[in-house]
């Protein structure tokens, strides 16, 4: 890995430097959770699944194991499948175009990096034509003579923040735009600036009005409100695909 693909961190607690890619960030289920996807969609993505005696593979580990943690790297590639999962597109057969990404830009985790979005447009197109990958999974098309992304893959590309290349933040929800989750901040819960979406939430709930908690955490009152629906986009996932 090149010193461009390698966003490092130092952690304390273990007096290393950690790939931020390959840092444990969350479980299973709270991916589901905080993407609003239906319960074990993660799981699926993520490590593969049995149903009726046949195996699939997972999208996003190079072969299953079972690991419960999810790393970051897993969990900006499960972002960008939930887009394509809400654009009506079977995620399943992605699997080949991701393995063909690994070994064309020679990492694990291509899809958490700009590069595939930017400079590697055209190693892209290779790689979608290559697998014959189904359109409404494509990443970049041809038009006007130029290659641009697809939708879901513009949705997904502007909801993040890259450093040196790599997804350091990245918006949990693609429409909302002050909501982010920082793996290194509020042990990556979602944040409007540096509240907790949940905690804004409760307050919400137990009566306090937006203005209150905006005074109160010195926010303006568009952040409440954005902490307030994704929470509530994140407890109804049905919400997501309306």
């Amino acid at each position: 890995m090149d010193a461009h693909e390698s966003t490092r961190v130092h952690s304390s607690a273990m007096g290393a430097v950690v790939d931020l890619l390959e840092r444990p960030v969350y479980g299973m289920g709270q991916v589901d959770y905080l993407l609003g996807l239906a319960p074990g969609t993660a799981r699926r993505w993520i490590d593969g699944y049995t149903r009726r005696g046949r195996d699939y593979a997972p999208l996003v580990r190079v072969e299953p194991s079972g690991e419960e943690l999810v790393t970051w790297g897993e969990f900006v590639e499960t972002r960008l499948l939930a887009e394509y999962r809400d654009a009506g597109a079977l995620t399943q057969r992605m699997r080949p175009a991701i393995e063909k990404l690994r070994e064309m830009f020679g990492t694990r985790y291509p899809l958490a990096h700009a590069r595939p979005f930017v400079a590697g447009r055209e190693l892209v197109l290779e790689m979608q034509e290559s697998v014959g990958l189904a359109r409404d999974l494509q990443l970049v098309v041809i038009r006007n003579d130029q290659i641009i992304l697809t939708d879901p893959a513009v949705s997904f590309y502007q909801s993040v923040e890259y450093q040196d290349d790599v997804a350091r933040r990245i918006r949990p929800v693609s429409a909302i735009q002050d909501v982010v989750v920082d793996p290194l901040r509020q042990f990556g819960e979602p944040v409007v600036r540096s509240v907790r979406t949940e905690i804004i939430a409760e307050q919400v709930r137990a009566g306090e009005s937006m203005e209150a908690i905006a005074d109160i955490y010195e926010l303006d009152r568009k952040l409440v409100e954005a902490a307030v629906r994704y929470e509530l986009i994140r407890r109804s996932p049905e919400e997501l695909a309306a």
